[in-house]
């Protein structure tokens, strides 16, 4: 070895040869081959970390490239302060300071958020726990907090941070937040307008100032999200109006110094309203066009509007998606007349490949069986994309009443251009649930209903329930069960065993009374699907009717006893029919639901009789969010060979899903001796009910509020009965909330006819109920 390369390597392993990630080492090294590397100053990560990130290896060639490769690469992972690399004889070594670790981070002054949503919205910048300290990090933290605070309107808020260290070579972080006042907004300004009023326009808007229910939706606080929204909203009020020439010009969003007022102004150009002066079909028609022409519901001379425009785009998609063609587009070619203020629109279709569908994939599904959904789906795999089946699959599924939200999307095959997939995704609701209800009657104290009920028992689609109504009027005790597919074609099977009593088996307030109507039985009844949405219903069943009776007893029963006995037997024929077409079972917002029932009581039993029963509701969504609720139901007895009907066969009506603002049961006859209510032969009751989100929850399907209106009675014949003197009329509001347990609803009603001896309640609380 020559004398000068003696004095290099010495020099080499006594000299510091890199300090930073740009300067170069003081002295240049002489090349050699690395026989070991050993790291030092490491506390909190392992060796084989740092080896991991090391570009040197055993048996590579070291020299001045290397190890400036190595520091880089070593600072670049953000875990050291400081790295040098020093080289003792053929051994490189590492001496690394590490960055302290975030042992704490915590919060003070805050009182607009929750400190775990804070810390949520520090993990979004990579800010965590246990993370290297990096001050770089720390002051985007604080830019993030403080643009959480913008998002509701304070702008004077003011985020500094102290870093405290702890042991163990980690550091504490405080963020010190001063809130100061949230900016609201005093004005909403337009400029330009002229054919809409301010009023009008600000009606449109999300944002407002400040009114009586600022203090819940937050709209009397600037956002730009919802700023863009609105001005969406003002523009599509616009074009549905026809003036295609609206444009919004600028928008300003002023802020007062003191930061407690902000002012928005909005400057426009609305033009002048255009009519349409022709509309044509173009492109590809596939030889439909007297078809296809029939679902443009726009004619010439009306006035332009976009959300017409876009209905009459969406029936073509559609339509030609009945055929298969799964991506078809119908784009509007507007050609504009400035002059005259007209349009006419050349609706240009495109249908694409006709394409069919390779594989239903269903998602989601953490309980229900796969089997219990497909069952549901009217679009087959291996068949011709189908839009008009795929719609009415996804409202099948809904009706189920398993899911809180159904998605049905298409996806192209890769490599395919005539193939999709199909993805239901659906999200779980407990389908267990227990069903409460409580009112409170004037003189009766309080009215307790309780149930158990599965409504997917093991995933497999079967219902199995058990209730039980305890009242002052009443108590029941059944056990239900529904098996949707008791054949592979869809036959139903429903199974009913019940016991029933007119007043509780323990009840204090009639202790003093033997009187009681017991009813024991259980029936049997098969469901025929003939469509998608009907089914017609037949069965059969064993029933058997005890009255006690005693000298307090309403003299109706008295009598009843006296000429039929007090054990009365029933094998009765039911008969019905169903046809349901709502997009829901849990939360339905269109279509309609009617079912009829025919009873008959058959001679080889004491009791003949025969009694129909009608319910029919529908639903329409006239706004977004809003929905309007129509419910019906009637029913109609009598007896059979010159016997009276039966007694304990009366309609009763009162209460929630009646009549409410009436006790339940309470409508109708009542006992010329002793003032009881008991039922009628005939019966009638509906009901109007308006459901709109609460305000400040969006479009928040489960959990709405209401308003209603009742109408009903029950009548029967007039014998020792008396009251049964026309309808009664109920009105009030509601809270409907889907918990995790049922359906909930609170009504509070108030009725517009009283008559004597009406008995009366306001408040009524269900879990487990409809209309």
């Amino acid at each position: 070895m020559t004398f000068e390369k003696f004095s290099a390597r010495c020099a080499s392993a006594l000299t510091l040869i890199g300090v930073s990630t740009l300067a170069l080492p003081a002295y240049a090294i002489e090349p050699f081959v690395v026989r070991d590397i050993r790291i030092e100053g490491l506390h909190r990560l392992e060796a084989g970390t740092v080896f991991s990130y090391l570009p040197i290896k055993q048996g590579d060639t070291f020299n001045d490239d290397k190890a400036s490769e190595a520091i880089r690469a070593l600072y670049t992972t953000g875990f050291f302060n400081d790295v040098k690399i020093e080289a003792d004889g053929d051994v490189v070594v590492v001496q690394v300071q590490e960055r302290p670790a975030i042992g704490t981070i915590d919060f003070s002054g805050i009182h607009e958020f929750d400190k775990d949503n804070l810390t949520k919205a520090l993990h979004s910048v990579g800010l965590s726990q246990g993370r290297y300290y990096d001050k770089a990090l720390v002051d985007k933290a604080e830019q993030e907090l403080k643009r959480q605070y913008l998002t509701r309107g304070y702008y004077a808020a003011e985020v500094t941070t102290t870093v405290t260290p702890i042991d163990r070579n980690r550091v504490g972080l405080l963020f010190s937040v001063i809130e100061g006042p949230n900016a609201k907004i005093r004005q909403v300004n337009f400029i330009g307008n002229k054919v809409f009023s301010e009023d009008t326009l600000r009606d449109e808007m999300q944002l407002s100032t400040p009114n009586w229910f600022s203090w819940y939706t937050k709209n009397d606080l600037y956002s730009k999200e919802k700023l863009t929204g609105d001005l969406e909203n003002v523009r599509s009020y616009y074009l549905n109006r026809g003036y295609l020439e609206f444009n919004i010009d600028s928008t300003q969003v002023s802020l007062s110094p003191d930061k407690k007022d902000m002012y928005l102004t909005v400057t426009l150009h609305e033009g002048e309203p255009y009519t349409i002066s022709s509309i044509k079909l173009g492109g590809n028609l596939l030889d439909r066009e007297a078809e296809l022409t029939k679902l443009i519901k726009i004619k010439p001379g009306e006035r332009f509007s976009a959300d017409k425009l876009k209905a009459v785009t969406k029936t073509i998609v559609d339509k030609l998606g009945e055929y298969g063609y799964a991506f078809a587009t119908v784009n509007a070619v507007p050609d504009i007349d400035q002059e005259h203020h007209k349009v006419a629109l050349i609706l240009q279709v495109d249908p694409s490949k006709r394409v069919y569908v390779r594989r239903v994939n269903i998602e989601g599904n953490t309980r229900t069986r796969d089997e219990v959904i497909r069952r549901e789906m009217r679009q087959f795999e291996s068949a011709w994309f189908d839009s008009g089946r795929l719609a009415l699959s996804k409202d099948r599924i809904n009706r189920l009443g398993y899911f809180t939200d159904v998605d049905v999307t298409t996806v192209p095959v890769e490599g395919s251009t005539d193939q999709v997939d199909v993805d239901v995704k659906v999200t779980e609701k407990p389908t267990g649930s227990i069903t409460l209800g409580l009112g409170y009657g004037s003189g009766e104290g309080p009215i307790i209903s309780a149930g158990v009920t599965q409504d997917n028992v093991f995933g497999s689609g079967t219902t199995l329930s058990l209730n039980v109504n305890t009242s002052s009027t009443g108590r029941t005790l059944s056990v239900t069960q529904v098996d949707p597919y008791f054949t592979i074609d869809g036959i139903k099977r429903i199974t009913d065993v019940y016991y029933r009593t007119t007043y509780p088996l323990y009840y204090s307030n009639v202790s003093d009374t033997s009187f009681r109507i017991v009813t024991l039985g259980g029936d049997l009844k098969f469901g025929v699907p003939f469509s998608e949405s009907d089914t017609v219903y037949f069965g059969t069943g064993l029933e058997q009717n005890r009255l006690d009776v005693d000298s307090s007893t309403p003299q109706s029963y008295i009598d009843y006893v006296n000429s039929f006995g007090r054990v009365s037997n029933n094998v009765p024929i039911t008969v019905g029919w169903s046809r349901d077409n709502r997009d829901s079972a849990l939360v339905p917002s269109r279509g309609y639901f009617t079912q009829f029932n025919a009873e008959y009581g058959t001679p080889i039993a004491t009791t003949k009789y025969y009694k129909t029963d009608l319910q029919s509701q529908y639903y329409y969504s006239f706004s977004r969010g809003f929905v309007l609720g129509l419910n019906f139901q009637g029913g109609y007895g009598n007896g059979l060979s010159g016997e009276p009907f039966p007694i304990f066969k009366n309609y009763f009506a009162g209460g929630i899903g009646s009549v409410r603002g009436y006790e339940p049961g309470s409508l109708g006859p009542r006992d010329a001796t002793t003032g009881d209510p008991i039922g009628g032969s005939k019966m009638v009751v509906a009901n109007v009910e308006l459901t709109f989100p609460l305000p400040g929850t969006g479009y928040d399907r489960t959990l709405r509020v209401f308003t209603f209106t009742d109408a009903g009675n029950v009548w029967g014949t007039e014998g020792n009965s008396v009251g049964a003197n026309g309808l009664r009329y109920s009105y009030g509001v509601g809270l409907e909330w889907i918990s995790p347990i049922g359906p909930l609803k609170l009504d509070f009603a108030l009725p517009i006819v009283k008559h004597a001896g009406d008995q009366y309640q306001k408040f009524q609380f269900q879990i487990g109920t409809s209309f």
